[in-house]
């Protein structure tokens, strides 16, 4: 991989991001923009995908250049079957758990959206973020464009995004509508908390079943806050088996639980260009499935629903 690591002058006090990474870095505006849409860049240490964010004299800024023609590392690749959709606008894959949904600080070899555009043949960008630990669905666009539209939809709440938990115990109540606005938390980097002054969110869930080990909770987030469901989950009772750092569990008895336990599972929204209706679901994961039968106990659980629309021709 190359990388650029560049230092703002005072000359470019207030400038865009994506023109002092050209300039500066010797690339075209183009491909700056590029690897700020793919999440490579990252200004004090901090991920920044704004073009227009203005720097400031001293700030430090980090860009993972990807190598034109370069091969995957070996043992990188998705699966074929993992695609759920693709029309030549927009792509649907399942997520294994493990696999980054972005570049790090560090890399992006192995990140998600390398391995959908290897098996494509082409670009894509991520539209949402799901956490490495995180499988299911996850939507990617084919260009600016539909990238833009598919944002907008996200960012007013359009598509109906509904995941399973796996839950150290059910949630109290059982079933309903938690509204907790989430803020950064001071004394824990990355994480969010429950706060009045943070960001509006809000996460419908219900029970599913409950057992000896742990509960079954279907969640469906109306806004996409980082962290959402498990911090939601977690001030209601029930954090998420697997989830350390928001107080779940990381064993149950004998049972070892592999990962955080949530799987994006169902994904509906209408098509960016042509607003037909559009749904995907992606099967539960063997380690959820085993995780769910050990702890929670034979539960009518989600088969490998993969309908899709019919590809669409593109103009």
């Amino acid at each position: 991989m190359r990388r650029l690591s560049l230092l703002v002058p005072p000359a470019d006090a207030g400038r865009r991001l994506d023109l002092v990474i050209a300039e500066r870095g010797g690339i075209s505006r183009g491909a700056a923009r590029r690897v700020l849409d793919a999440g490579g860049v990252f200004l004090d240490g901090r991920r920044c995908k704004v073009f227009s964010r203005g720097v400031r004299p001293g700030q430090r800024i980090l860009v993972n250049l990807e190598e034109r023609g370069r091969a995957p590392e070996p043992g990188l690749g998705l699966h074929p079957s993992r695609l759920l959709f693709s029309d030549g606008y927009l792509a649907v894959v399942d997520k294994p758990a493990g696999v980054a949904a972005q570049p790090t600080l560090t890399t992006d070899r192995g990140a998600l959206p390398e391995l959908v555009s290897a098996l494509l043949g082409a670009p894509v960008l991520l539209v949402h973020r799901l956490d490495r630990e995180t499988s299911g669905v996850t939507l990617f666009a084919v260009s600016r464009v539909v990238a833009s539209a598919l944002s907008e939809a996200f960012r007013a709440g359009r598509p109906v995004k509904t995941y399973l938990a796996l839950t150290a115990r059910a949630p109290k109540p059982p079933e309903g509508r938690i509204e907790s606005a989430l803020a950064k938390d001071p004394s824990r980097p990355g994480l969010r908390r429950v706060a009045p002054e943070g960001d509006a969110a809000v996460t419908r869930y219900r029970t599913l079943a409950n057992g000896p080990g742990g509960a079954l909770v279907e969640a469906q987030p109306e806004t996409g806050r980082t962290h959402q469901i498990r911090v939601h989950l977690a001030h209601l009772g029930a954090p998420l088996l697997g989830d350390a750092r928001y107080g779940g569990p990381r064993r149950v008895g004998e049972f070892a639980v592999p990962r955080v336990m949530l799987h994006a599972l169902r994904l509906e929204l209408s098509h960016p260009l042509t607003g037909a209706s559009l749904a995907f679901s992606a099967p539960l994961p063997a380690d959820f499935r085993e995780a769910a039968a050990a702890l929670v106990g034979p539960v009518p659980l989600p088969g490998p629903d993969r309908a899709s629309p019919g590809p669409l021709a593109p103009d």
